[in-house]
């Protein structure tokens, strides 16, 4: 067990456990409790016997018992009460030994944080993506990220760009795909891809024979569109600029339940290349690119500047860069 002193951990134990320190004549800062103390307590209080609990720890009964004393009379407290058939806690032990089975769980977790640190490939990666991206990008890189980075499972979070930025921020998350712009204080980017976008019609739409659309065409239809919040409902309109003004808009929740929406002759919609690629195929539905120049976005991937695990990172890119799909344009 690490020897490492812990002044503020044993602070921490012995505020939680007395509503005064003042009449225990203690002077804090001479505390000098170690993790291998606090392991020993518990271990009694487990075993309720200083042999077996001397056993577990791989010392010497002596040795214990001197260390269990040694932390008693610096805390100036009883955490036992001996008697030659048992042991048992005292009511302040036992608050005592609750703590200390906290501390030592959290310092378990400080060593796997530091053995994290040795391989950043091992371990969960919590993962954001915009609404837009999810279902699209996750299925084209997971296959790749299971052969190049098999110990590193990926937590997802779908949602909004603030959302996944106050996550970001606040440690929720590790990383997030989003759409640029997005220049956050603290927070760290590298532009990854281009993608267009197609207009997406009724298959009896009288569009239906067409090779191109133009963007501001758009106008005269009914669109559905994702619910404001949106980045992508913003860049739509953003490409076409009429639409917000005289074009009749409706709102759904998913991009799927859009498509759906489409099916059913509700009106038309704009979709990002990656959600008209060949295995979203529908015979209710056509699929009509924009004429040249088409309205595009581009995709990036986002880091706290302060997160460590920049190989995961990397892997992340990289899978993306490994996609073989027209849909993709990768920016070098």
């Amino acid at each position: 067990m690490y020897r490492m002193h812990i002044r503020v951990l044993s602070l921490i134990c012995i505020i939680v456990c007395f509503d005064s320190v003042d009449k225990f004549n203690l002077s804090l800062y001479d505390l000098q409790m170690t993790l291998t103390e606090l392991k020993f307590i518990v271990a009694v209080a487990q075993e309720h016997n200083f042999r077996r609990a001397a056993e577990k720890c791989f010392v010497t009964q002596p040795a214990l018992s001197l260390a269990i004393k040694k932390l008693e009379e610096e805390l100036n407290i009883i955490i036992f009460e001996r008697s030659r058939s048992d042991v048992s806690m005292t009511e302040i032990g036992e608050k005592i030994v609750l703590q200390a089975s906290r501390v030592l769980e959290e310092a378990l977790q400080i060593r796997q944080l530091a053995e994290l640190g040795k391989n950043q490939l091992k371990g969960t990666l919590k993962l954001g993506l915009i609404h837009s991206i999810g279902p699209y990008l996750l299925p084209e890189i997971i296959p790749i990220l299971r052969k190049t980075a098999p110990d590193m499972p990926l937590e997802v979070e779908e949602n909004l760009t603030a959302n996944l930025e106050v996550q970001l921020k606040n440690g929720v998350i590790d990383v997030a795909i989003i759409a640029l712009p997005f220049d956050v204080p603290g927070l760290q980017y590298r532009a990854l891809y281009d993608e267009e976008f197609d207009v997406v019609v009724p298959s009896n739409h009288h569009w239906a024979q067409r090779k191109h659309i133009r963007p501001e065409e758009l106008s005269e239809e009914k669109v559905l569109l994702l619910n404001s919040g949106h980045c992508f409902s913003n860049q739509v309109t953003q490409a076409c600029p009429e639409l917000s003004r005289k074009g009749e808009v409706l709102q759904g929740n998913s991009l799927e339940t859009i498509r759906n929406m489409v099916a059913s002759n509700l009106g038309i919609t704009v979709l990002p290349c990656s959600a008209t690629a060949a295995r979203y195929n529908n015979p209710l539905i056509k699929v009509i690119p924009f004429i040249a120049p088409a309205p595009t976005r581009r995709i990036a991937i986002v880091w706290r500047k302060s997160f460590v695990r920049l190989e995961a990172v990397e892997k992340i890119a990289g899978a993306i860069n490994d996609i073989h799909s027209d849909y993709m344009k990768l920016i070098a």
